[in-house]
């Protein structure tokens, strides 16, 4: 993933963190799927809050100097809240339909960006799932 692709990545994961979204992981899909970088993934315990979370997220990329999402979906019932930013995706699940579709799973190849809330090393590299589990 490129540096500054990885680096809004981080930031829309810290924004998501700040709004006490649950479980935040990023996911370098470049290699896999070749339509997008990486994905966000972070879930919420109810409706209001899986829009809290992809509003802030919307709000802090922005204000990082990224662009608008090129697409927003799901903010209708705030079941799945997908932003689209072309070379990265921000998935937001109410966390029953996050546990029902297992991105994680599905994109289990994908290497992990390591990130923290603080932004101590956060986003300075990339492990693949099986360093992680070490």
């Amino acid at each position: 993933m490129h540096e500054q692709i990885r680096a809004l990545a981080v930031v829309a994961a810290r924004a998501a963190a700040a709004k006490k979204g649950e479980d935040v992981v990023v996911l370098e899909v470049g290699e896999i799927l070749v339509i997008t970088e990486g994905f966000v993934i972070t879930h919420g315990a109810n409706a209001r809050q899986v829009r809290t979370i992809a509003e802030e997220v919307e709000d802090k990329v922005a204000a990082a100097g990224g662009p608008k999402p090129l697409r927003v979906e799901g903010l209708d019932d705030a079941r799945w809240v997908l932003l689209d930013y072309g070379d990265f995706v921000v998935h937001v699940f109410l966390d029953e339909v996050r546990r029902f579709y297992d991105l994680e799973r599905l994109w289990a190849d994908a290497p992990r960006v390591a990130w923290d809330v603080d932004g101590a090393g956060a986003g300075a590299s990339a492990e693949s799932p099986t360093a992680a589990a070490r």
